[in-house]
Protein backbone atom coordinates (compact mmCIF):
# COMPACT_ATOMS: atom_id res chain seq x y z
CA UNK A 1 0.00 0.00 0.00
CA UNK A 2 1.09 3.40 -0.85
CA UNK A 3 2.26 5.40 1.99
CA UNK A 4 0.72 9.49 2.14
CA UNK A 5 3.16 11.62 0.62
CA UNK A 6 3.29 15.39 1.05
CA UNK A 7 0.56 16.70 -1.80
CA UNK A 8 1.05 20.62 -2.36
CA UNK A 9 -1.19 21.78 -5.03
CA UNK A 10 -3.94 21.36 -7.64
CA UNK A 11 -5.23 23.49 -10.24
CA UNK A 12 -9.01 24.66 -9.28
CA UNK A 13 -11.30 26.68 -10.78
CA UNK A 14 -13.75 28.21 -8.76
CA UNK A 15 -15.93 29.79 -11.83
CA UNK A 16 -18.47 26.84 -11.15
CA UNK A 17 -18.97 28.13 -7.17
CA UNK A 18 -19.59 31.35 -8.04
CA UNK A 19 -22.50 30.04 -10.73
CA UNK A 20 -24.02 28.09 -8.71
CA UNK A 21 -24.18 30.35 -6.08
CA UNK A 22 -25.70 33.29 -8.52
CA UNK A 23 -22.51 35.57 -6.97
CA UNK A 24 -22.49 38.22 -9.83
CA UNK A 25 -19.34 40.33 -9.02
CA UNK A 26 -20.42 43.35 -11.89
CA UNK A 27 -22.25 46.40 -9.60
CA UNK A 28 -25.15 47.68 -11.82
CA UNK A 29 -23.51 51.14 -13.34
CA UNK A 30 -25.58 53.42 -11.66
CA UNK A 31 -24.67 52.33 -7.94
CA UNK A 32 -20.53 52.34 -9.27
CA UNK A 33 -21.39 56.13 -10.34
CA UNK A 34 -22.93 56.64 -6.75
CA UNK A 35 -19.81 55.23 -5.01
CA UNK A 36 -17.79 57.25 -7.51
CA UNK A 37 -19.45 60.80 -6.79
CA UNK A 38 -19.79 59.77 -2.80
CA UNK A 39 -19.70 63.06 -0.85
CA UNK A 40 -19.81 63.21 2.85
CA UNK A 41 -23.05 64.07 4.04
CA UNK A 42 -21.83 64.77 7.43
CA UNK A 43 -18.33 66.89 6.86
CA UNK A 44 -19.90 70.22 8.52
CA UNK A 45 -20.63 68.18 11.74
CA UNK A 46 -17.72 66.05 12.25
CA UNK A 47 -14.98 66.47 15.13
CA UNK A 48 -11.18 66.29 13.62
CA UNK A 49 -9.62 63.54 15.53
CA UNK A 50 -6.92 63.37 12.98
CA UNK A 51 -4.51 64.39 16.31
CA UNK A 52 -4.99 60.55 17.13
CA UNK A 53 -2.28 58.48 15.31
CA UNK A 54 -4.38 55.43 14.86
CA UNK A 55 -3.05 52.13 12.89
CA UNK A 56 -5.02 49.59 11.31
CA UNK A 57 -4.48 45.68 11.40
CA UNK A 58 -5.87 43.65 8.96
CA UNK A 59 -4.62 40.68 7.09
CA UNK A 60 -1.70 41.14 4.32
CA UNK A 61 -3.03 43.11 0.90
CA UNK A 62 -6.77 43.80 2.37
CA UNK A 63 -7.82 47.20 0.77
CA UNK A 64 -11.28 47.13 2.75
CA UNK A 65 -9.90 48.41 6.01
CA UNK A 66 -13.23 49.34 8.29
CA UNK A 67 -11.40 49.33 11.69
CA UNK A 68 -8.39 51.95 12.72
CA UNK A 69 -7.60 51.22 16.62
CA UNK A 70 -5.60 53.46 19.43
CA UNK A 71 -5.18 52.16 23.06
CA UNK A 72 -3.58 53.63 25.76
CA UNK A 73 -3.29 53.24 29.59
CA UNK A 74 -4.89 55.93 31.81
CA UNK A 75 -4.48 56.64 35.16
CA UNK A 76 -7.38 53.84 36.72
CA UNK A 77 -7.26 51.41 33.14
CA UNK A 78 -7.63 51.45 29.54
CA UNK A 79 -9.05 54.35 26.56
CA UNK A 80 -9.66 52.74 23.32
CA UNK A 81 -10.50 55.31 20.77
CA UNK A 82 -12.26 53.01 17.74
CA UNK A 83 -12.20 55.04 14.18
CA UNK A 84 -14.77 52.99 11.76
CA UNK A 85 -15.50 53.32 7.84
CA UNK A 86 -18.87 55.71 8.06
CA UNK A 87 -20.33 53.95 4.77
CA UNK A 88 -23.93 55.55 6.06
CA UNK A 89 -22.46 58.98 5.35
CA UNK A 90 -21.36 58.30 1.44
CA UNK A 91 -24.52 55.62 0.99
CA UNK A 92 -28.03 57.74 0.16
CA UNK A 93 -30.75 56.00 1.61
CA UNK A 94 -32.97 56.30 -0.86
CA UNK A 95 -29.88 55.59 -3.92
CA UNK A 96 -29.07 52.55 -6.27
CA UNK A 97 -26.21 51.66 -3.85
CA UNK A 98 -28.17 51.40 -0.81
CA UNK A 99 -30.99 49.21 -3.28
CA UNK A 100 -27.81 46.69 -4.26
CA UNK A 101 -26.16 46.75 -1.08
CA UNK A 102 -29.55 45.35 0.66
CA UNK A 103 -29.73 42.51 -1.92
CA UNK A 104 -26.21 41.39 -1.60
CA UNK A 105 -25.95 41.63 2.34
CA UNK A 106 -22.46 41.11 2.58
CA UNK A 107 -19.25 40.66 0.89
CA UNK A 108 -18.07 37.29 -0.24
CA UNK A 109 -15.00 35.51 -0.18
CA UNK A 110 -13.63 33.19 -2.16
CA UNK A 111 -9.92 32.05 -2.64
CA UNK A 112 -9.57 33.96 -6.18
CA UNK A 113 -11.07 37.14 -4.60
CA UNK A 114 -14.11 38.58 -3.05
CA UNK A 115 -17.93 39.60 -4.47
CA UNK A 116 -17.72 42.91 -2.62
CA UNK A 117 -20.75 43.94 -0.70
CA UNK A 118 -20.12 47.77 -2.05
CA UNK A 119 -17.85 48.90 -5.52
CA UNK A 120 -14.26 48.64 -4.90
CA UNK A 121 -13.93 52.49 -5.45
CA UNK A 122 -15.84 52.64 -2.12
CA UNK A 123 -14.95 49.78 0.01
CA UNK A 124 -11.23 50.04 -1.10
CA UNK A 125 -10.48 53.72 -1.68
CA UNK A 126 -12.82 56.21 -0.72
CA UNK A 127 -14.19 55.20 2.37
CA UNK A 128 -11.47 52.76 3.50
CA UNK A 129 -9.27 53.39 6.22
CA UNK A 130 -6.08 53.67 4.04
CA UNK A 131 -2.86 54.90 6.11
CA UNK A 132 -2.12 59.18 5.64
CA UNK A 133 -5.59 59.87 4.28
CA UNK A 134 -8.37 61.69 6.28
CA UNK A 135 -11.11 59.76 6.61
CA UNK A 136 -15.10 60.06 8.22
CA UNK A 137 -15.34 57.86 10.60
CA UNK A 138 -18.03 56.60 13.42
CA UNK A 139 -15.20 57.45 16.17
CA UNK A 140 -15.90 55.14 19.51
CA UNK A 141 -14.41 56.13 22.86
CA UNK A 142 -14.31 53.38 25.68
CA UNK A 143 -12.65 53.81 29.19
CA UNK A 144 -12.16 51.44 31.02
CA UNK A 145 -10.79 50.43 34.73
CA UNK A 146 -7.85 48.23 35.54
CA UNK A 147 -9.63 44.90 34.80
CA UNK A 148 -10.39 46.46 31.19
CA UNK A 149 -13.84 46.45 32.18
CA UNK A 150 -15.79 48.78 29.97
CA UNK A 151 -17.27 52.23 32.29
CA UNK A 152 -18.47 54.91 30.27
CA UNK A 153 -18.36 54.38 26.07
CA UNK A 154 -20.32 56.67 23.37
CA UNK A 155 -19.51 57.05 19.47
CA UNK A 156 -19.85 60.20 17.59
CA UNK A 157 -18.95 61.15 13.87
CA UNK A 158 -15.06 62.50 12.98
CA UNK A 159 -12.49 62.94 10.99
CA UNK A 160 -9.62 60.48 11.24
CA UNK A 161 -6.12 59.59 10.03
CA UNK A 162 -4.69 56.59 10.34
CA UNK A 163 -0.90 56.17 10.44
CA UNK A 164 0.05 52.71 9.67
CA UNK A 165 -1.50 49.47 8.01
CA UNK A 166 -0.64 46.49 9.80
CA UNK A 167 -0.98 42.78 9.67
CA UNK A 168 -1.73 40.15 12.17
CA UNK A 169 1.83 38.69 11.68
CA UNK A 170 4.08 41.58 12.52
CA UNK A 171 1.75 43.06 15.37
CA UNK A 172 2.58 39.03 16.71
CA UNK A 173 6.55 39.52 15.99
CA UNK A 174 6.61 43.16 17.35
CA UNK A 175 4.25 42.03 20.34
CA UNK A 176 7.29 39.15 20.97
CA UNK A 177 10.09 41.41 20.62
CA UNK A 178 8.71 44.17 23.05
CA UNK A 179 8.67 46.97 19.85
CA UNK A 180 4.62 47.65 19.60
CA UNK A 181 4.36 50.55 17.92
CA UNK A 182 2.84 53.22 20.97
CA UNK A 183 -0.86 53.21 19.36
CA UNK A 184 -1.43 49.28 20.45
CA UNK A 185 1.55 49.11 22.98
CA UNK A 186 -1.21 48.21 25.63
CA UNK A 187 -2.69 46.04 23.17
CA UNK A 188 -1.39 42.55 24.72
CA UNK A 189 -2.55 43.40 28.42
CA UNK A 190 -5.77 44.67 27.06
CA UNK A 191 -6.48 41.54 25.15
CA UNK A 192 -5.63 38.82 27.90
CA UNK A 193 -7.71 40.78 30.54
CA UNK A 194 -10.49 41.24 28.14
CA UNK A 195 -10.09 37.29 27.27
CA UNK A 196 -10.14 36.47 30.91
CA UNK A 197 -13.41 38.64 31.05
CA UNK A 198 -15.18 36.62 28.87
CA UNK A 199 -14.48 33.00 30.25
CA UNK A 200 -16.03 35.02 33.45
CA UNK A 201 -19.15 35.55 31.45
CA UNK A 202 -18.89 32.21 30.19
CA UNK A 203 -18.17 33.30 26.60
CA UNK A 204 -16.90 30.13 24.20
CA UNK A 205 -13.95 30.23 21.98
CA UNK A 206 -12.94 27.10 19.56
CA UNK A 207 -9.41 26.60 18.41
CA UNK A 208 -10.35 24.10 15.61
CA UNK A 209 -8.24 24.21 12.61
CA UNK A 210 -9.04 26.73 10.56
CA UNK A 211 -9.05 25.26 6.50
CA UNK A 212 -7.79 27.90 4.09
CA UNK A 213 -6.99 27.65 0.26
CA UNK A 214 -4.32 29.95 -0.72
CA UNK A 215 -2.60 30.41 -4.28
CA UNK A 216 0.75 29.05 -4.69
CA UNK A 217 3.02 31.07 -5.74
CA UNK A 218 4.06 32.27 -9.30
CA UNK A 219 1.38 30.50 -10.49
CA UNK A 220 -2.35 31.10 -11.59
CA UNK A 221 -4.72 28.67 -11.01
CA UNK A 222 -2.94 25.87 -8.46
CA UNK A 223 -3.99 26.21 -4.58
CA UNK A 224 -2.83 24.55 -1.97
CA UNK A 225 -5.22 23.17 1.50
CA UNK A 226 -3.48 25.19 4.90
CA UNK A 227 -4.29 25.50 8.10
CA UNK A 228 -4.49 29.05 8.80
CA UNK A 229 -2.01 30.01 11.93
CA UNK A 230 -3.90 31.62 14.55
CA UNK A 231 -1.41 34.38 16.62
CA UNK A 232 -2.73 35.95 19.87
CA UNK A 233 -2.40 38.94 17.77
CA UNK A 234 -5.26 37.41 16.41
CA UNK A 235 -7.11 37.43 19.56
CA UNK A 236 -6.23 41.11 21.24
CA UNK A 237 -6.99 42.43 18.57
CA UNK A 238 -10.64 40.54 18.07
CA UNK A 239 -11.68 41.08 21.68
CA UNK A 240 -11.40 45.25 20.26
CA UNK A 241 -14.24 44.17 18.19
CA UNK A 242 -15.96 42.32 20.84
CA UNK A 243 -15.70 44.61 23.46
CA UNK A 244 -17.43 47.84 20.62
CA UNK A 245 -20.37 45.02 19.68
CA UNK A 246 -21.12 45.02 23.13
CA UNK A 247 -21.05 48.49 24.29
CA UNK A 248 -23.18 49.03 20.73
CA UNK A 249 -26.17 46.57 22.12
CA UNK A 250 -26.42 48.30 25.74
CA UNK A 251 -26.62 51.27 23.91
CA UNK A 252 -29.71 50.03 21.97
CA UNK A 253 -30.89 47.93 25.12
CA UNK A 254 -30.71 51.40 27.36
CA UNK A 255 -33.88 52.87 28.37
CA UNK A 256 -37.59 51.81 28.15
CA UNK A 257 -38.50 48.59 26.33
CA UNK A 258 -41.40 50.87 23.91
CA UNK A 259 -37.79 53.40 23.40
CA UNK A 260 -35.78 50.68 22.10
CA UNK A 261 -34.80 50.06 19.19
CA UNK A 262 -31.93 48.05 17.73
CA UNK A 263 -30.35 45.08 15.68
CA UNK A 264 -28.62 42.44 17.69
CA UNK A 265 -26.74 39.47 16.95
CA UNK A 266 -27.95 36.39 18.42
CA UNK A 267 -27.57 32.92 20.06
CA UNK A 268 -30.01 30.90 21.80
CA UNK A 269 -28.30 29.14 25.01
CA UNK A 270 -27.35 25.34 24.00
CA UNK A 271 -29.58 22.42 25.14
CA UNK A 272 -29.19 20.96 27.98
CA UNK A 273 -28.37 17.99 26.35
CA UNK A 274 -25.46 19.07 23.70
CA UNK A 275 -23.71 20.08 27.11
CA UNK A 276 -24.59 16.53 28.56
CA UNK A 277 -23.26 15.10 25.26
CA UNK A 278 -20.23 16.92 25.48
CA UNK A 279 -19.62 15.77 29.31
CA UNK A 280 -19.72 12.07 28.26
CA UNK A 281 -17.31 12.46 25.22
CA UNK A 282 -15.25 14.39 27.87
CA UNK A 283 -15.27 11.44 30.18
CA UNK A 284 -14.57 8.89 26.62
CA UNK A 285 -11.30 10.91 25.88
CA UNK A 286 -10.24 10.85 29.18
CA UNK A 287 -10.72 14.81 30.08
CA UNK A 288 -11.05 15.68 33.58
CA UNK A 289 -13.45 18.25 33.76
CA UNK A 290 -15.14 19.30 37.30
CA UNK A 291 -18.79 19.68 37.72
CA UNK A 292 -18.55 23.38 38.18
CA UNK A 293 -15.78 24.41 35.60
CA UNK A 294 -17.86 26.09 32.68
CA UNK A 295 -17.50 25.07 29.10
CA UNK A 296 -15.59 27.93 28.05
CA UNK A 297 -13.02 27.29 30.67
CA UNK A 298 -12.40 23.82 29.88
CA UNK A 299 -11.76 24.32 26.43
CA UNK A 300 -10.01 26.93 27.00
CA UNK A 301 -7.19 25.20 28.97
CA UNK A 302 -6.54 22.36 26.66
CA UNK A 303 -3.87 21.85 24.28
CA UNK A 304 -5.47 22.24 21.05
CA UNK A 305 -2.87 20.06 19.29
CA UNK A 306 -3.91 16.89 20.75
CA UNK A 307 -6.62 14.71 19.74
CA UNK A 308 -8.37 14.72 22.74
CA UNK A 309 -9.22 18.59 22.51
CA UNK A 310 -9.44 17.94 18.92
CA UNK A 311 -12.65 16.12 19.58
CA UNK A 312 -13.99 17.63 22.16
CA UNK A 313 -13.73 21.25 20.16
CA UNK A 314 -15.32 19.22 17.46
CA UNK A 315 -18.49 18.61 19.74
CA UNK A 316 -18.67 21.63 21.37
CA UNK A 317 -19.78 23.12 18.19
CA UNK A 318 -23.14 21.32 19.05
CA UNK A 319 -23.21 24.48 21.30
CA UNK A 320 -23.11 27.31 19.45
CA UNK A 321 -25.64 26.88 16.71
CA UNK A 322 -29.00 29.49 15.97
CA UNK A 323 -26.99 32.59 15.27
CA UNK A 324 -28.86 35.29 13.72
CA UNK A 325 -29.88 38.91 13.63
CA UNK A 326 -32.77 40.13 15.45
CA UNK A 327 -34.57 43.33 15.74
CA UNK A 328 -34.96 45.02 18.82
CA UNK A 329 -38.34 47.23 17.91
CA UNK A 330 -39.84 47.89 21.82
CA UNK A 331 -41.15 44.64 22.54
CA UNK A 332 -38.02 42.31 23.85
CA UNK A 333 -37.70 39.33 21.45
CA UNK A 334 -36.86 35.98 23.20
CA UNK A 335 -33.52 36.01 22.99
CA UNK A 336 -31.15 38.60 23.72
CA UNK A 337 -28.04 37.29 24.13
CA UNK A 338 -24.96 35.68 22.31
CA UNK A 339 -24.31 32.27 23.86
CA UNK A 340 -21.07 32.11 22.56
CA UNK A 341 -19.88 35.89 23.87
CA UNK A 342 -21.61 35.75 27.21
CA UNK A 343 -23.46 39.14 26.49
CA UNK A 344 -25.50 41.24 24.22
CA UNK A 345 -24.02 42.30 21.25
CA UNK A 346 -24.27 44.00 18.06
CA UNK A 347 -22.59 44.02 14.46
CA UNK A 348 -21.15 47.56 14.38
CA UNK A 349 -17.23 47.21 13.21
CA UNK A 350 -17.35 45.86 9.89
CA UNK A 351 -19.88 48.02 7.73
CA UNK A 352 -17.39 47.81 4.63
CA UNK A 353 -18.46 43.98 4.64
CA UNK A 354 -21.52 43.51 6.28
CA UNK A 355 -25.05 45.57 5.59
CA UNK A 356 -25.94 45.37 9.44
CA UNK A 357 -23.43 47.05 10.83
CA UNK A 358 -24.66 50.74 8.74
CA UNK A 359 -27.77 50.72 10.60
CA UNK A 360 -26.77 49.50 14.29
CA UNK A 361 -24.62 52.13 14.02
CA UNK A 362 -26.78 54.84 13.35
CA UNK A 363 -29.09 54.06 15.78
CA UNK A 364 -25.97 54.37 18.10
CA UNK A 365 -24.73 57.58 16.83
CA UNK A 366 -28.35 58.62 17.22
CA UNK A 367 -28.63 57.52 20.81
CA UNK A 368 -25.68 58.88 22.09
CA UNK A 369 -26.12 62.07 20.35
CA UNK A 370 -29.70 61.80 21.51
CA UNK A 371 -31.07 62.66 18.44
CA UNK A 372 -33.61 61.13 16.22
CA UNK A 373 -33.04 57.55 14.80
CA UNK A 374 -33.18 58.23 10.77
CA UNK A 375 -36.28 56.93 9.43
CA UNK A 376 -34.62 54.79 6.82
CA UNK A 377 -32.94 52.64 9.45
CA UNK A 378 -35.92 52.66 11.04
CA UNK A 379 -38.27 51.68 8.19
CA UNK A 380 -35.57 49.26 7.46
CA UNK A 381 -34.25 47.20 10.07
CA UNK A 382 -36.18 43.84 9.42
CA UNK A 383 -35.39 44.01 5.79
CA UNK A 384 -31.69 44.17 6.68
CA UNK A 385 -31.57 41.64 9.10
CA UNK A 386 -33.15 39.38 6.90
CA UNK A 387 -30.64 40.36 4.28
CA UNK A 388 -28.17 39.14 6.56
CA UNK A 389 -29.93 35.96 7.88
CA UNK A 390 -29.92 35.07 3.83
CA UNK A 391 -26.93 36.02 2.83
CA UNK A 392 -25.32 34.30 6.09
CA UNK A 393 -26.62 31.22 5.24
CA UNK A 394 -24.92 31.69 1.58
CA UNK A 395 -21.49 32.56 3.00
CA UNK A 396 -21.27 29.59 5.11
CA UNK A 397 -22.16 27.10 2.21
CA UNK A 398 -19.88 29.04 -0.17
CA UNK A 399 -16.73 28.24 2.59
CA UNK A 400 -17.49 25.33 2.48
CA UNK A 401 -18.20 24.67 -1.28
CA UNK A 402 -14.78 25.90 -2.21
CA UNK A 403 -12.86 23.90 0.63
CA UNK A 404 -14.23 20.77 -0.41
CA UNK A 405 -13.88 21.42 -3.98
CA UNK A 406 -10.31 22.22 -3.56
CA UNK A 407 -9.96 18.86 -1.14
CA UNK A 408 -11.80 16.76 -3.77
CA UNK A 409 -9.27 18.07 -6.24
CA UNK A 410 -5.91 18.18 -4.83
CA UNK A 411 -6.72 14.10 -3.22
CA UNK A 412 -7.87 12.96 -6.73
CA UNK A 413 -4.93 11.45 -7.89
CA UNK A 414 -4.18 9.79 -4.16
CA UNK A 415 -7.28 7.46 -4.14
CA UNK A 416 -5.66 4.29 -2.12
CA UNK A 417 -3.49 6.25 -0.50
CA UNK A 418 -3.24 6.21 3.01
CA UNK A 419 -2.78 9.01 5.75
CA UNK A 420 -2.68 9.61 9.28
CA UNK A 421 -5.84 10.96 11.23
CA UNK A 422 -7.28 12.32 14.24
CA UNK A 423 -10.85 10.76 14.65
CA UNK A 424 -13.18 13.58 15.67
CA UNK A 425 -16.70 11.80 15.87
CA UNK A 426 -17.30 8.15 16.27
CA UNK A 427 -20.00 6.81 13.53
CA UNK A 428 -23.55 7.23 14.59
CA UNK A 429 -26.23 5.13 12.84
CA UNK A 430 -25.82 5.45 8.97
CA UNK A 431 -23.60 8.50 10.15
CA UNK A 432 -19.78 8.10 8.90
CA UNK A 433 -17.09 8.96 11.48
CA UNK A 434 -15.40 12.48 10.79
CA UNK A 435 -11.88 12.58 10.57
CA UNK A 436 -9.17 14.78 10.65
CA UNK A 437 -5.95 14.32 8.00
CA UNK A 438 -3.56 17.16 9.04
CA UNK A 439 -1.37 16.66 6.08
CA UNK A 440 -3.07 17.84 3.65
CA UNK A 441 -5.19 19.57 6.42
CA UNK A 442 -8.64 17.52 5.49
CA UNK A 443 -12.19 17.59 7.31
CA UNK A 444 -13.41 14.54 6.21
CA UNK A 445 -16.35 11.38 6.42
CA UNK A 446 -14.91 7.80 7.57
CA UNK A 447 -16.26 4.51 7.07
CA UNK A 448 -15.10 1.35 9.09
CA UNK A 449 -15.99 3.00 12.14
CA UNK A 450 -12.85 4.54 13.84
CA UNK A 451 -12.48 4.51 17.70
CA UNK A 452 -12.94 8.31 18.73
CA UNK A 453 -10.27 10.53 20.19
CA UNK A 454 -7.64 7.91 18.55
CA UNK A 455 -4.77 8.63 15.71
CA UNK A 456 -5.24 6.25 13.16
CA UNK A 457 -4.30 5.09 9.61
CA UNK A 458 -7.11 5.46 6.89
CA UNK A 459 -7.23 4.99 3.07
CA UNK A 460 -8.47 7.77 0.22
CA UNK A 461 -11.09 5.74 -1.23
CA UNK A 462 -13.40 8.54 -3.11
CA UNK A 463 -12.34 11.98 -3.96
CA UNK A 464 -14.46 13.23 -6.93
CA UNK A 465 -14.41 16.81 -7.85
CA UNK A 466 -17.85 16.73 -9.94
CA UNK A 467 -19.60 16.21 -6.82
CA UNK A 468 -17.22 18.02 -4.55
CA UNK A 469 -16.79 15.20 -1.88
CA UNK A 470 -14.18 12.99 0.09
CA UNK A 471 -14.41 9.81 1.45
CA UNK A 472 -11.55 7.60 3.65
CA UNK A 473 -12.35 4.61 5.26
CA UNK A 474 -11.01 2.74 8.63
CA UNK A 475 -9.36 -0.60 7.44
CA UNK A 476 -9.92 -3.84 9.31
CA UNK A 477 -7.20 -4.76 11.37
Amino acid sequence: MELHQRIVSAPVDFGAVRTEFGLASAYPAEAVSEARDAVDAFAGDRVDRTDIPFVTIDPPGALDLDQALHLERTPTGFRLHYAIADVAAVVAPDGALARESLVRGQTFYLPDGTVPLHPRVLSEDRSSLLPDLDRPAALWTIELDADAEPTNWSVTRALVRSRARLDYAGVQADADAGRLPAAIAALPDFGRLRIEAGLARGAISLRLPSQSVIRVDNTDDHWQLVVEPRTAADDWNEQVSLLTGMCAARIMLDGNGSHRLGLLRTMPPAPSSAAESMRRTAAAVGIDWPADEPVGRMLARLDPNTPAALVLMSEATSLLRGASYTVLDGENPDTLQHSAIGAAYAHVTAPLRRLSDRYATEICLARCAGTEIPLWVREGLDAAAESMRRTDAVAGKLERACIDLTESTVLKSRVGTEFEAVVLREANGTRPAEIFVADPPVLSKCTGGPPEGKRVTVRLTEADPAARTVMFDYPAS
